[in-house]
């Protein structure tokens, strides 16, 4: 039966004593890890959030109810204990932060009493995730689960207090907002009491932060819970959180200078990490040429190589239409992988099928010097040298080609480069490299709806010298826009955004806008555009794929306390699930019987 705490008090958490404090009377409480009766002695290890405590139970030494209720403690109990700190009475363990002390029991309370949990609560146990999202409550304890949350904490506490020493004011933004349909789908919230209408959950305090701006404020952030209804991957969530922010009176330099000093005190506080600054800056086009990604990962090389003029003419139809048809031919090179088994390269070439690509043409430099490869034939010997020449390649390399439009291409051998990196271990897990990548397209052509879509969004300012573009070539236009791309991975985009309302009615016109739908849309942002608006630029980070990056996680949902899975339901809760009736009647509502629903 649970006791009461009634007349004890916490004096400490389990792993903040140590040997300094032998000989003074501590009450601890937390689960009990593990008991092990020894007979006349019980040794019990306490945990709680901090780390693991031994407790020591001896017959004779303490009231004989204490030592018989600590003879029934099982795992995942809560107790507290009373008693003083002393030296460990047996060897030292190295493995915990209390490995040289123990506290000596003279009172035990069982505050609550467990069932056999479902799996171990334990380091990197093998459970497998559907069960420990099930019991998240359970998995929580685990220690290295823990430290994720505790240094998602830390972290937070970081970034608030340098922006705050940067005067920024932290301002929160409405979570039930309009729905705007330009990006990703919106969560949509029926209003009861405005039948038929529905609010949205916001994708980003984008327009707020905006208005913020329009309302003087200067300098603002928020980290904020975002929404977005979308198909799921490692490093994704339905809903998110932003490190959200926007500063007036300054241009992209004075973001990126800000967001770097954030980035420096951030890792060297939490990680001991020295950023060097500046850090390195690209262009959107030369990001893509080189390494077929906007958010390459510099840890390594394997570049690509544009070998389009070598080739245009070649015997090898594959490579001379695709350059016809107004492609590219580029290549990678796999030094030192000559050798790979003809499975291993199928196994290549199926995975560039699926980035779009219609194959995948390889071609090994033996030791001595001959060629293996899958077109040799159709070209004659001095354009086989001058493409191995051009590729940079050598003895026992293996090259492998990829010729198509420019976006096959960069997604096929952009994919395949960090594939093989990770295969071949080119990858030091320990680096954390830095990128800035610049000057986006503005826009991008989407083939299902037939018209350019904003690549951000609708609110980024074009390069001056590219407006007279926006209307007539949108493929010209490039944004004043940037993401920080760490290890490969995107953990923030900013922009400037437009202050005219000129520019900002005519990106909308670009985006297919008609002025009534523009209005109808965004017109408190335009109408608020007429009363002096301040030039303005932020940045928003994705907060949890910064912080799994930072733990070295490889699923964001390991540095989330309860996070959806795939499907975007809730294993725990069940979420989300059907309402009762009389809730959708208040609503207006009428759910239509699916398969999924009978």
């Amino acid at each position: 039966m649970a006791e009461s705490m009634r007349g004890l008090k916490r004096t400490c958490r389990c792993a903040e004593l140590d040997k300094k404090d032998i000989g003074r009377e501590v009450t601890v409480m937390g689960w009990v890890q593990k008991q092990r009766n020894k007979g006349s002695i019980i040794f019990v290890d306490m945990r709680d959030r901090s780390g693991i405590l031994q407790i020591i139970f001896e017959d004779g030494k303490i009231d004989k109810e204490y030592f018989t209720k600590a003879e029934k403690l099982r795992s995942e109990f809560v107790i507290a204990v009373k008693g003083k700190v002393t030296m460990r009475s047996g060897a030292v363990n190295e493995n915990i932060a209390t490995g040289a002390i123990e506290i000596r029991a003279e009172e035990l309370r069982v505050l609550s009493e467990s069932d056999t949990p479902p799996f171990p609560i334990e380091k990197d146990i093998k459970t497998k995730e559907e069960l420990r999202l099930k019991y998240r409550y359970l998995d929580l304890r685990r220690p290295d689960l823990q430290k994720n949350i505790l240094l998602r904490s830390r972290i937070a506490q970081v970034v608030r207090q340098f922006l705050v020493d940067e005067g920024f004011i932290e301002i929160e933004t409405p979570m039930l907002t309009k729905s705007t349909p330009e990006g990703a789908r919106d969560y949509l919230v029926p209003s009861r009491v405005h039948k038929g209408a529905f609010y949205a959950l916001p994708q980003s305090p984008q327009l707020f932060k905006q208005l913020l701006m329009c309302s003087g404020y200067d300098r603002y952030f928020q980290i904020v819970k975002c929404f977005r209804d979308e198909d799921l991957r490692a490093d994704r969530q339905p809903e998110f959180t932003q490190i959200d922010m926007e500063l007036s009176f300054v241009d992209e330099d004075d973001v990126i200078d800000v967001n770097e000093r954030l980035l420096k005190r951030l890792f060297k506080e939490i990680l001991n990490v020295d950023i060097e600054l500046p850090i390195q800056r690209m262009v959107w086009q030369e990001a893509m040429d080189r390494f077929g990604s906007d958010k390459p990962d510099m840890r390594f090389g394997m570049e690509l190589k544009n070998v389009s003029d070598i080739v245009k003419d070649c015997g090898f139809a594959v490579f001379s239409s695709a350059i016809e048809a107004g492609g590219s031919v580029r290549g990678i090179n796999v030094e030192g992988q000559a050798k790979m088994p003809r499975k291993k390269i199928d196994a290549l070439i199926d995975m560039a099928k699926d980035f779009g690509a219609k194959g995948l043409a390889y071609l090994a430099v033996n030791e001595d010097g001959t060629y293996k490869s899958s077109f040799a034939k159709f070209m004659k010997e001095d354009e086989l040298t001058k493409l191995v020449s051009a590729m940079a390649g050598k003895a026992g390399d293996l090259l492998l080609f990829a010729a198509d439009k420019d976006k096959v291409v960069y997604d096929v051998l952009g994919n395949l480069r960090l594939k093989l990196a990770d295969t071949l271990g080119l990858i030091d897990k320990n680096k954390y490299k830095f990128l800035w990548v610049t000057e986006f397209p503005e826009f991008e052509y989407s083939e299902e709806q037939g018209r350019y879509l904003a690549m951000h969004h609708p609110f980024t300012m074009p390069f001056e010298e590219d407006i007279q573009y926006l209307t007539s070539s949108p493929e010209k236009v490039r944004a004043r826009a940037y993401d920080i791309v760490l290890n490969g991975s995107e953990i923030g985009g900013g922009s400037v955004r437009i202050h005219q309302d000129d520019i900002q009615e005519t990106m909308l016109k670009a985006l297919g806008f008609t002025e009534e739908r523009a209005h109808e849309q965004f017109g408190f942002l335009l109408d608020a555009f007429r009363y002096g608006v301040p030039p303005h630029a932020g940045l928003a980070y994705g907060f949890d794929r910064l912080v799994m990056l930072m733990t070295k996680q490889d699923n964001i949902r390991d540095v989330i306390a309860f996070p959806k899975v795939k499907d975007a339901s809730c294993l725990m809760t069940n979420a989300p699930d059907i309402v009762e009736d009389v809730q959708l009647e208040e609503l207006g509502i009428q759910v239509k019987e699916t398969k999924d629903r009978i």
